[in-house]
């Protein structure tokens, strides 16, 4: 067992001596498709990353020592036990290394990676677009050591991941403007991506969060209340474009805070579904929240395989003080 843990291993270089985004890091690249193999390879090439592998996903798992890039893509819409074993080694490596990974699959295998994939903050895809792939790529680029965007604080993050979903949907809304032969909504408007949502107030670090005094902490709301909320919700899709009212970030609130007062684990899949926006996209959110510590990753005691969602201590008393508030009349629905 010993000889295939060992059979790939990443640069030698430590991540502070890295090189720069400037300078020619690399990039290993596991896909069984073709086209999609040349695909992410152009992405790689133009933005000035050395290809050092571009094979299929059969040259993971076939024990032959391999020595990876500062950035490695896995393309693995179908997961098999040996595959699952072979990612979760690689994403124990990467943390250790400071390399980044990239992983995408399937909504079917979305649960099972997840849950392999807990020690390098991978970016994980599901069944992404060109424009998801690249987005991707150059959010490792960015994340590498000597990159800027780790240096903002957790409300400037999350303001910059608003702003970069803005422009996926804009791009969306231009892929639809050409199919419809230039015919595009006048009324688009997307209220989401205000730094002034709700979510930022919350995003201090908890060093700067004052706890309430002894005795005043409000419970979390009724499970019932916050699920006709949510309904209420998702009942403005039926009369309005749904991409309006996007708010990932606000919906994986109060789905969380449902399941909490139901006593119910929440999987990675389906908090995706109760985000309203795509997978990919909704990854995204998962994994920033959780950076911020609004999100708390828990491991399924019955199967090590699996990780559900939580709301962390910190959110669930934000949560439980904003419904206070509500019900004290201090704001009106």
């Amino acid at each position: 067992m010993a000889q295939v843990v060992e059979a790939f291993r990443f640069d030698d270089a430590s991540p502070a001596e890295r090189p720069s985004r400037s300078a020619a890091a690399s990039i290993s690249i596991f896909a069984s498709r073709d086209a999609l193999r040349s695909t992410l390879c152009d992405h790689a090439l133009e933005v000035g990353l050395v290809l050092r592998q571009s094979e299929p996903l059969s040259r993971l798992t076939g024990g032959e020592a391999l020595v990876l890039g500062d950035i490695v893509i896995i393309d693995a819409p179908v997961i098999d036990a040996e595959l699952l074993a072979t990612i979760a080694r690689l994403d124990m490596r990467a943390a250790r290394s400071g390399c980044e990974m990239i992983v995408s699959t399937s909504a079917e295998a979305l649960d099972s990676v997840f849950g392999c994939v807990d020690q390098s903050s991978a970016q994980i895809l599901v069944s992404p677009s060109e424009a998801e792939r690249a987005l991707a790529l150059g959010n490792a680029l960015a994340r590498m050591p000597v990159g800027t965007v780790n240096e903002l604080s957790g409300e400037d993050r999350l303001a910059l991941l608003r702003l970069t979903e803005q422009v996926q949907m804009l791009a969306r809304k231009m892929d639809g403007f050409v199919a419809q032969g230039g015919k595009l909504a006048d009324e688009f408007e997307d209220e989401s991506f205000s730094v002034r949502s709700p979510v930022l107030s919350y995003m201090a670090p908890p060093s700067q969060k004052r706890a309430p005094a002894a005795g005043t902490n409000p419970a979390l709301p009724s499970p019932v209340l916050v699920r006709e909320i949510i309904r209420q919700r998702q009942l403005r899709a039926q009369f309005f474009e749904g991409e309006l009212f996007a708010d990932p970030a606000w919906d994986i609130l109060l789905d969380l805070t449902a399941a909490k007062g139901e006593g119910q684990q929440v999987s990675v899949s389906s908090l995706c579904i109760a985000a309203c926006v795509p997978p990919t996209t909704a990854l995204r959110w998962i994994g920033q929240m959780t950076e911020s510590g609004l999100l708390d990753r828990v491991r399924d005691p019955q199967d090590r395989r699996r990780a559900f969602i939580e709301l962390s201590d910190l959110a669930a008393s934000a949560m439980a003080a904003y419904f206070d508030r509500l019900d004290n009349g201090a704001a009106v629905i």
